[in-house]
């Protein structure tokens, strides 16, 4: 019988996207916070063909960045497929990225064919949020040996996987099992996939889309009971177990050892265990810096219903260690009075900043002197911690030819609002007058680090209107800031995405076409979010094999969508036994 795929699969997410809408009040132009509104004409992705419309979906809230992919329950067909015909066709059919392209380039380059260095963004894909089980073991061995398969046949660059703390140094201090990570290093080795390793150091589940929850190392969670301060707090006493508070990284609460020393160990560990494959498999090393892996605090959790879209959030320094800081720093600036406690009149969780003293835009407490205080020291507080850690990690990897980066949350919400209250409750102090993500991008700069950010598939136009959302414009000023220090950028899209809607947005995002003097800078890599069933479904695999291909190919490529797209439907039907299975073992 033949496999309907489409059937097995399931819907995609959505149906019609809203009209667009007026954000209402918007910062105005400056040079240094580069934060305006702007208007760039869409850079003309298609040909002059007759074409059928696309009617993008219509999205879920857009939630905050760091979301997973979605598991839908799917029907198991019984049809064993046989891979041995497709594999013999592809070997005459695989894009031109494959193994074998590869060598031609490195001879024309020898010849002098090619004058200029490879343009082009290459495009990575997450792994699931649970690719190695409890039991140290990959999980769906067959679905990602198939899955891998496919992948590399689209013409992707490698993986993105998160190597948990809470999985590799569960039971003791120092007690590594590195088990199934070895395994499913060694399978993308195999696939000829590069390897982004993202050094998790926060516990998932609690956040946007987390599918399973793998919480930090047992040991640690036994000295938090002890010492319920190493977690961050909020105002009311609310205790977050997501990541341990930066107030405490040079006090050795950690059965001896500062959180920041055991961050280093563990990347110490991980090198010395995987040294084999840095530099040729793995190629990045992605530090995480907080909750969900984002440099920021925990001012939005989802778990139990804390928060919600579109929320201002809260101020998380009301453990001991900050509340000493904040102490400290109000002494030292002359205003002791200032160091008793944050901002009390700055809401709940779920406010708007207008219900808020703090966050409104008139007379409110985050433009009076004792805002700016507090605002920079919270801030900085969160740089201080970037930059220990990231000192750690650049010491550890030194010499091992991988990348050091790091992720920044796209917080949009209220960004059309004066004061930008969800980015200062998640310690960026970006405001109407304010740059908060040069400071950033400057620090990444010193250490010589990525900047990776998210939201990059979102338009303005998607948003609520009402939340003042503006996705397009803080992606805008994050790619003016990195541009300013010098500092290379990445991307991810916040939400899974498998429409050519967003794949559009993503191509003319990662061009870095903002401000007409971008010359040939490009994002130095994109991570599609997130490898699952439904990227495997027949229209999402073309769109996707496509969107590959024209980001490879970068911003000064001449061809139009319909031709890539024709490419890719031949390719798709010749390599579909293939990605069938990839599709269908996922699902157990």
């Amino acid at each position: 019988m033949a496999l309907n795929l489409a059937h097995q699969i399931g819907a995609l997410v959505g149906t019609q996207i809203p009209t667009e809408f007026t954000t209402g009040e918007q910062p105005p132009s400056a040079t240094t916070s580069a934060s305006a509104v702007w208007k760039t004409p869409m850079v003309n992705l298609r040909c002059n063909a007759q074409q059928k419309t696309v009617s993008p979906p219509m999205l879920t809230p857009p939630l905050t960045p760091r979301s997973a992919g979605n598991r839908s329950p799917l029907i198991s067909p019984t049809l064993r497929l046989d891979l041995s015909a497709t594999c013999q066709a592809y070997a005459t059919l695989a894009p031109p990225e494959t193994a074998e392209g590869e060598e031609e380039a490195a001879v024309a380059w020898k010849e002098g064919d090619r004058k200029e260095k490879k343009k082009g963004v290459p495009v990575y894909v997450m792994m699931p949020l649970d690719s190695v089980t409890n039991g140290n073991t990959v999980n769906r061995k067959k679905a990602m040996n198939a899955s891998l398969h496919a992948l590399k046949s689209a013409g992707v660059e490698g993986i993105m996987i998160d190597v948990w703390w809470g999985l590799v140094e569960r039971e003791a201090p120092g007690a590594y099992n590195w088990g199934g990570y070895a395994e499913l290093l060694e399978m993308a080795k195999k696939h000829g996939l590069k390897v982004q390793a993202v050094m998790s150091f926060h516990q998932c589940g609690g956040n946007v889309g987390d599918s399973c929850t793998i919480p930090l190392p047992r040991w640690v969670r036994e000295e938090m009971d002890k010492d319920p301060d190493i977690a961050y707090t909020d105002q009311w006493g609310r205790r977050n177990y997501e990541y341990v508070s930066l107030g405490c990284d040079t006090i050795p609460v950690l059965k001896g050892r500062t959180p920041v020393q055991c961050y280093a160990d563990f990347m110490r560990a991980f090198r010395d265990n995987f040294k084999h494959l840095l530099g040729d498999t793995i190629v990045e090393i992605q530090v995480g810096m907080g909750p969900a892996g984002e440099l920021r605090y925990p001012s939005y959790p989802e778990e139990n219903g804390t928060w919600k879209f579109p929320g201002i959030g809260a101020f998380q320094c009301y453990d001991k260690y900050m509340l000493s800081s904040l102490k400290a720093a109000s002494e030292a600036a002359g205003k002791p009075e200032w160091g008793s406690t944050g901002p009390i009149d700055a809401g709940h969780y779920n406010n708007w900043p207008e219900d808020t003293p703090f966050f409104k835009k008139e007379g409110g407490g985050w433009n009076s002197p004792y805002g700016e205080f507090f605002l920079s020291w919270y801030s900085q507080m969160l740089i201080e911690h970037g930059e220990s850690v990231l000192s750690s990690a650049t010491s550890v990897f030194e010499g091992a030819g991988v990348k050091i980066s790091v992720k920044v949350a796209g917080i949009h919400w209220h960004y059309g609002t004066r004061s930008h209250a969800p980015e200062l409750t998640a310690g960026y102090y970006n405001t109407r007058f304010r740059d908060g993500y040069l400071p950033i991008a400057q620090m990444l700069a010193r250490r010589g680090a990525v900047f990776n950010f998210t939201c990059i598939e979102m338009r303005d136009h998607e948003q609520p209107q009402d939340a003042l959302c503006a996705p397009e414009k803080l992606v805008k000023q994050v790619a003016l800031a990195t541009g300013a220090a010098q500092v290379p950028l990445a991307g991810e899209n916040a939400l899974p995405r498998y429409d050519e809607y967003a794949h559009e947005k993503i191509l003319q995002a990662s061009s870095l076409n903002f401000d007409g003097s971008s010359g040939d800078r490009e994002m130095c890599a994109f991570t599609y979010l997130r490898m699952n069933p439904s990227l495997f479904q027949p229209d999402n695999w073309r769109w996707f094999v496509a969107f590959v291909k024209k980001m490879k190919e970068g911003k000064d490529a001449h061809r139009c969508w319909e031709q890539v797209e024709r490419e890719a439907e031949h390719f798709v039907h010749v390599t579909q036994p293939f990605i069938q299975e990839a599709a269908v073992t996922l699902m157990h």
